[in-house]
């Protein structure tokens, strides 16, 4: 990730075509170490490609994936009856409320 991401503040920064010099430079610049693997893989892999449409096919990559929607369904599904829900939400407010804590405990004030 942090190869990308030397990677993508270098094409923010207006180099179009980052080499692998400029990316180990504003990795040392913040103290992390450069893997030359990782730094040549990425740049193979891009060559010759834009960022915007590399960007754009990896939103529709991502757009397949599931991120958890089930918890939602699952959550929503007792709202949806009516009436069970106010009930829980009466019940769940009387148990929010805090009982106050007493100075009487430590022999002092804060503001005496």
């Amino acid at each position: 990730m942090k190869v990308i991401a030397a990677y993508l503040l270098a094409i923010l920064g207006g180099n179009e075509a980052p080499s692998a010099h400029h990316l180990t430079s504003i990795l040392a610049s913040v103290g992390a170490e450069a893997d030359n693997e990782k730094i040549e893989l990425l740049l193979n892999e891009v060559k010759g490609k834009s960022v915007v449409e590399l960007i754009a096919s990896g939103r529709e990559k991502l757009a397949s994936v599931p991120s958890g929607g089930g918890a939602v369904a699952v959550a929503a599904a007792p709202a949806a009856s009516g009436g069970a829900a106010p009930a829980a939400e009466a019940k769940e407010e009387k148990k929010v409320e805090e009982k106050e804590e007493s100075d009487d405990d430590m022999g002092f004030s804060l503001f005496d």
